[in-house]
């Protein structure tokens, strides 16, 4: 897990460490670029809901052929993530294997699942 300020300019840590990561699965160039504007996506959603002084917790889960990113974060009362039918949504589903989200209480959630193409 990585956990940094919910502020805009840590993203750049979070992206190094999801192409790090998709590197070290041999995921092709583009399809690391593609998660890389994933996870960027996913975390300009969840701080536009986050708290003052949040944290963006981020969690990485590696098969042999996959790489997830759940990212995390305490949200504002009442916050919604955009609908489904969103563009950010969109981006998110055409960059990646799976994107879904998750909000609880006063927390949310999105994951992304990309599989390796070919793999």
């Amino acid at each position: 897990m990585l956990t940094v300020p919910a502020d805009g300019g840590y993203l750049g840590v979070l992206r190094t460490a999801t192409a790090g990561l998709a590197a070290r699965l041999h995921f092709a160039l583009d399809e690391i670029e593609d998660l890389r504007i994933a996870v960027d996506e996913a975390c300009a959603m969840l701080l536009a809901i986050a708290t003052r002084g949040a944290e963006l917790e981020c969690r990485f889960a590696v098969t042999e052929d996959a790489l997830t990113v759940e990212v995390t974060v305490t949200t504002v009362r009442g916050a919604k993530l955009p609908a489904e039918s969103s563009f950010a949504w969109k981006v998110l589903t055409a960059l990646t294997t799976s994107a879904a989200a998750e909000a609880t209480g006063q927390r949310a959630t999105i994951r992304l699942v990309t599989r390796r193409t070919g793999a």
